[in-house]
């Protein structure tokens, strides 16, 4: 499956997509500046901390690069978007919280390095990881065909494409289980998104099937894909699996989801080719191991989409 204006910088990314103010992006999520809508709240952040307890793990450091290890601290690219993935609970809490927040920063310390996180657009991350600015993306970025071209992944969850009306709408009433069924409807998505692809890419299924085609309207900021819904430009939203639950869950968004349509794993993404997926693998795995993981997505409510075991660029699902 971002908001800077209370600081709720809402964006699905997959994954990627939304607190009550719920604004959505991803398998791919984003980070996007905006206003929320009214009646929009931050949700609070959950208090119990699984991280704490997480200590270095010696053989699993082991795996990272000389250079890494010696300089303790890796480069990360954040999509702070919204939760239940990465967000920011309140207007006066600067630091982000979220599932790929703790995930994150629990890899950080089995590993023994430090995060040095830095604040970008969903849709600059991966390019970004390319010329060497951030050594690790994160974002709810869905693993798929045309990204597992340039990027390599190293999946946490498995997440994916899912689709939310406004609360009371008759347009759709049923889960989408084929595009056709958006025929003749406004879809609302966000920049850049594994849902911009898809929808992109499939767009001359209603003509084949002698419907009248559905139009995409593209947000950068996930906030406006909400509003734009509860004021009716939008008949649908499409994004993360995970971030629609959670929205729909959230009195204030007055959603409905509507099931999931596409599952995608997610994962950490790198530049091609880096010396560090195996170090984060391992790392993913110990914390499966020893039971971090499963108590991070449930602080969540993300149990649904946990893996058995983090895999070093999976195919996509089809």
């Amino acid at each position: 499956m971002n908001l800077r204006g209370i600081r709720t910088r809402l964006r699905i990314a997959t994954g990627i997509a939304l607190l009550p103010v719920l604004a959505l992006t991803a398998c791919g999520s984003g980070d996007t500046s905006g206003t929320a809508p009214a009646g929009a709240q931050a949700s609070p952040a959950p208090t119990d901390d699984p991280v704490a307890a997480v200590r270095k793990v010696d053989a699993v450091a082991a795996l990272l690069p000389a250079d890494v290890r010696k300089s303790g601290t890796l480069r990360v690219g954040s999509s702070i978007g919204f939760p239940p993935g990465a967000y920011y609970p309140n207007s006066s809490d600067k630091a982000p919280a979220g599932q790929d927040i703790d995930l994150a920063e629990a890899v950080a310390k089995v590993l023994g390095v430090k995060l040095q996180r830095q604040d970008a657009s969903f849709e600059t991350i991966l390019p970004a990881l390319g010329s060497g600015k951030y050594d690790v993306g994160t974002g709810n970025f869905g693993v798929t065909s045309d990204r597992l071209k340039t990027v390599d992944f190293v999946t946490y969850i498995n997440d994916g494409q899912g689709f939310a009306v406004k609360k009371g709408s008759t347009v759709l009433k049923t889960k989408v289980t084929d595009l056709t069924q958006l025929c003749g409807l406004t879809i609302g998505t966000g920049a850049g998104t594994t849902f911009e692809a898809t929808l992109t890419a499939q767009k001359g299924v209603c003509a084949e099937a002698g419907k009248k085609p559905y139009d995409v309207k593209v947000y950068s900021e996930n906030a406006a894909t909400l509003t734009a819904l509860q004021q009716g430009r939008i008949d649908v939203i499409m994004s993360t699996i995970n971030g629609l639950r959670y929205q729909a869950a959230q009195p204030a968004s007055q959603t409905t989801f509507l099931g999931e349509y596409h599952r995608l794993d997610v994962g950490f993404a790198f530049k091609k080719g880096s010396p560090l997926t195996k170090a984060f693998q391992a790392a993913v795995n110990e914390l499966i191991k020893d039971g971090t993981y499963a108590r991070i997505l449930n602080k969540w409510g993300t149990t649904a989409s946990a893996i058995d075991a983090s895999r070093i660029n999976p195919p996509e699902h089809k």
